[in-house]
């Protein structure tokens, strides 16, 4: 099975949306024993990489990011409900009186020192020189280009806990041949032993026998370091935190095999499909379309902008010393602010816009070239892993024939150990060749997988 596809993807994309997440859980001690006490599926490691992969958890946090974007971009276009309160007390100098001619009924009129008010008014904008409709195209954008790029940041790693997986598997089989190796030199250089104490073979067979067997040792010792590496590499992807208690070898097993599934596709197809499918591609146009938006919210400064409002308010009287007394009353209105001449300060955020636009509509072209090589390239190793694989389905089988008939020819007389040896040799390195044939095989599956766009089935 190669496409992902897990509800867990969109689940996840959606929840990020709509409620605030936390940060990365610890694992229970249950968790831990389970990844480590049970072979793991290819499956189970894709998941477990969705869940805790640390690119994954930063895709996460940059999802919630724009959705915080997002929301402040819509602002323009709801109404703000704002309240204000103050309170002053003048120095009684300060206080303006009206002064009156002192006759009977026509008290002296004087200001208080003291006042306060407090009002609560709800705005809405009805015209920002096109800033309303953009923001809300900006806002959609913003929402889409994000959710792309945690689509590519989930495909991107994807790709790499396959090709991780695949390591490990390699570095498992290469350590079986290399201990087959091993036995079967060892087995060689018991029977050479034995014959050279029977006198039939001279001394030299058997320090070739030992020189063979202590050159192979390497491999084998190099192909369990090789092991280790791939687990420790595995484990990170995975998000994993290794015990304190284990030592340098992961005690970490796999369930899945390498194998050379068939896959077929033409060049042309998988260019299509990777202009149609590829995330990076469709996140740069969604950023030329936003640089785009840019530009008319830029030229908004050259225009007027409105708003409408109402709201009910609350003072004291300006005239007596009783602070309790108020006068209220509802009010609406409208206001209008138009920078006729803004020192050339919107010519200069639109001059800056067009040219961000003209870089972003670069990027794609650039980002467009990029894939088609990255596909190209892909499609050329996978070409060759495949003719690699298929020269080398036989050839084990003709190594181990070519093994028995060395020993055969050595029983009857008729051979050299120099015959065995070198069959033993050719047995090891076509089994090596083999795995490694599998392995290049699934990786540039892979490779070729993520290029065209398929490391994630988004349907």
């Amino acid at each position: 099975m190669r496409h992902l596809n897990i509800p867990f993807v969109g689940a996840l994309i959606l929840s990020l949306w709509s409620q605030p997440q936390s940060g990365r859980a610890a694992e229970s001690e249950g968790t831990v024993a389970s990844w480590l006490s049970q072979p793991l599926s290819v499956e189970q490691c894709l998941n477990s990489a969705l869940a805790q992969n640390s690119a994954i958890l930063r895709g996460k946090a940059d999802l919630e990011a724009a959705h915080g974007v997002v929301v402040q971009t819509r602002a323009i276009v709801i109404p703000k409900l704002r309240s204000g309160a103050d309170y002053q007390i003048n120095q009684s100098s300060a206080v303006e009186t009206f002064p009156t001619t002192g006759a009977p009924g026509f008290p002296t009129i004087v200001n208080n020192d003291q006042k306060w008010s407090a009002n609560i008014r709800l705005i809405q904008s009805v015209y920002e020189g096109g800033r309303i409709t953009s923001a809300l195209r900006t806002a959609k954008l913003t929402k889409e280009q994000a959710v792309l790029s945690f689509q590519t940041v989930v495909a991107d790693t994807v790709r790499d806990v396959r090709i991780a997986y695949d390591d490990v598997l390699l570095a498992e089989q290469n350590i079986l041949v290399q201990e087959s190796s091993v036995t079967l030199l060892a087995r060689e250089f018991e029977d050479t032993s034995r014959r050279f104490e029977a006198g039939t073979v001279p001394k030299f067979d058997v320090l070739r026998a030992e020189v063979e067997i202590a050159n192979a040792r390497p491999r084998l010792i190099r192909a369990r370091n090789a092991h280790r590496i791939a687990k420790n590499n595995l484990v990170n992807l995975l998000g994993y935190d290794i015990p304190r208690g284990i030592g340098e070898d992961i005690p970490l097993r796999l369930a899945g095999k390498l194998a050379d599934e068939p896959f077929e596709i033409n060049l042309s197809n998988a260019l299509l499909r990777a202009f149609e499918n590829r995330t990076e591609l469709a996140a740069l146009r969604k950023a030329e379309k936003l640089r785009l938006e840019n530009i008319a919210n830029a030229r908004g400064g050259f225009k007027p902008s409105v708003q409408v409002f109402g709201g009910y308010g609350s003072r004291s009287s300006a005239f007596g010393k009783d602070l309790t007394r108020d006068i209220s009353g509802w009010f609406t209105g409208a206001q209008l602010s138009w920078d006729i001449f803004d020192g050339r300060l919107t010519q200069g955020r639109v001059i800056e816009a067009q040219a961000l636009h003209n870089r972003a509509e670069i990027a794609v072209n650039e980002g467009a070239r990029r894939i088609e090589l990255e596909v190209r390239t892909a499609y050329s190793s996978f070409i060759e892993a495949k003719e690699l694989l298929e020269s080398q389905k036989k050839v084990q089988e003709q190594a181990d024939e070519a093994l028995r008939l060395a020993r055969a020819r050595v029983d009857a007389g008729t051979g050299t150990q120099l015959d065995v040896l070198g069959a033993q040799t050719a047995l090891t390195e076509a089994r090596t060749t083999r795995i490694q044939a599998l392995r290049d095989y699934s990786v540039a599956r892979t490779r070729l997988d993520h290029a065209i766009g398929n490391a994630v089935d988004k349907k």
